[in-house]
């Protein structure tokens, strides 16, 4: 998220702005945060190629480390992280509808889509693509081969796709 100082030109603050409209607010909101991001894209080498940023934020233990190494992992897959250490994942993971039996350790929001646990971020991508009628993605527990989860022997895990009322299916194994 784009933070504007109060008085930048991004951002226009217009001292009676308990009297607008709503819709108003939200136009103006909407084209700092266009501005922002056009700069954002314009900013960039030409030899780069242009692609759209794609913020995940995600809700995980501070102390956790294979949560960190996940992180990592999207990061080095593109993704920009907006991080929350809290202490309160099992009222984050109920916010966002993760069902009980898919839970992991980590608890991640990106577009309108929840990825619960270690998902890789090649199918976090697909997941983007494709636009299932979904809540999200998990990958319920800690297997050992997962993004994060370094170790051996490496297990066999399914992600997989979860609706609002809780029903899954396997959306990829690996």
């Amino acid at each position: 998220m784009f933070l504007f100082p109060l008085d930048s030109p991004a951002f226009p603050m217009n001292p009676d702005l308990s009297s607008q409209s709503r819709r108003s607010f939200l136009a103006i909101l909407a084209t700092a945060i266009g501005s922002a991001a056009a700069t954002r894209v314009l900013a960039q080498p030409a030899t780069q190629k242009s692609v759209a940023v794609r913020e995940i934020t995600i809700y995980k233990d501070a102390g956790c480390g294979c949560c960190k190494e996940w992180v990592k992992h999207i990061q080095q897959a593109g993704f920009v992280t907006v991080v929350h250490d809290t202490t309160e994942m099992e009222t984050v993971k109920r916010g966002f509808g993760v069902p009980v039996p898919l839970e992991s350790c980590h608890t991640a929001r990106i577009g309108k889509y929840t990825i619960e646990g270690h998902v890789p971020a090649d199918l976090i991508s697909r997941l983007l693509k494709e636009q299932p009628v979904a809540r999200g993605l998990a990958v319920p527990g800690m297997p050992i081969g997962a993004p994060g989860m370094d170790g051996s022997p490496k297990q066999r895990y399914d992600v997989l796709l979860f609706d609002a009322a809780g029903k899954t299916r396997v959306y990829a194994s690996r």
